[in-house]
């Protein structure tokens, strides 16, 4: 059985822009090859991987972000994961209500960054402003749930 990820998007509402969370390392054939089984969601030690729309498994970046350890790869039966994409498609996006951009220093977002895609540049009589380095951001998440006014999204680097 294979479910049309982006028909059952178009009618529950959830149109273009929002990212589709699929397990890092997975292509356009993720939900005709999963088999559903658990095996990434269980062996995943950040615990971002939940059942999602069809039980399928989505990433949930709510509480942390991936730490691309491939526990995933490594327990998954099924030829789901290539290690020569890519792990995701996305990249994060820093859009107005980042509290920066409203006067207030914060810097969370830097501070959870481990590849340093996210760094902060010094202005005068103002609180430092965010600037992302597109060729470091991997699409971990981890800026997603460091950032108190949710000013963080992940944007698709290609369709």
């Amino acid at each position: 059985m294979s479910v049309n990820v982006s028909r059952r998007q178009l009618l529950r509402g959830q149109l273009s822009g929002r990212v589709q969370l699929s397990p890092p390392w997975t292509g356009e054939d993720f939900t005709d090859l999963c088999t559903r089984c658990d095996a990434c969601i269980q062996a995943c030690p950040e615990q971002i991987l939940r059942r999602g729309d069809g039980g399928f498994p989505q990433l949930d970046f709510s509480s942390s972000g991936c730490s691309l350890c491939q526990q995933c790869v490594n327990t998954c039966p099924e030829p789901i994961f290539d290690l020569q994409r890519p792990a995701f498609n996305w990249q994060a996006q820093i859009n107005d209500a980042c509290l920066t951009r409203q006067g207030i220093h914060c810097q969370s977002c830097d501070d959870a960054c481990e590849p340093r895609a996210i760094r902060f540049r010094p202005r005068l009589g103002q609180p430092p402003s965010p600037a992302l380095d597109p060729s470091l951001c991997t699409g971990c998440g981890t800026c997603l749930s460091s950032c108190p006014t949710q000013a963080i999204s992940l944007e698709n680097t290609h369709d």
